[in-house]
């Protein structure tokens, strides 16, 4: 036998819609933030990676899903240009370009924190 207890608690309501306000609100300025950071990222990138012919910057890309943001190229030997082969020394264009805005990421998270929560009256 269990008991069940309601109770009404004035502004329970109106905090509740606040609250599921301010997460779509949250994940959506994240989400645009991380697409903002995502594209500096691979404009960085694109200046520093070596070029000879010009396709592997044209493969560098940048995708945000949900709370990850993926940088990457997908020319077949960009790996290779990134890290290094016993025959190749590493020209690393990636790695540096992330690096220049990591520092950035915790800002980016914290602003679209504050939007969210100005957005939804927090």
């Amino acid at each position: 036998m269990g008991v069940e207890v309601s109770l009404d608690v004035e502004g329970a309501k109106e905090f509740q819609t606040a609250m599921a306000q301010f997460d779509s609100g949250m994940q959506r300025h994240v989400h645009r933030r991380l697409v903002s950071l995502a594209a500096d990222i691979k404009a960085s990138a694109r200046q520093k990676v070596p070029v000879k012919t010009g396709y592997l910057r044209s493969t560098i890309y940048a995708k945000v899903r949900e709370w990850i943001a993926e940088v990457g190229a997908e020319a077949a030997y960009a790996l290779y240009v990134e890290l290094g082969t016993r025959h190749m020394r590493a020209r690393p264009y990636l790695y540096p370009a992330i690096q220049e805005y990591l520092p950035q990421l915790e800002d980016v998270i914290s602003q679209a924190i504050e939007d969210a929560k100005r957005e939804a009256n927090l």
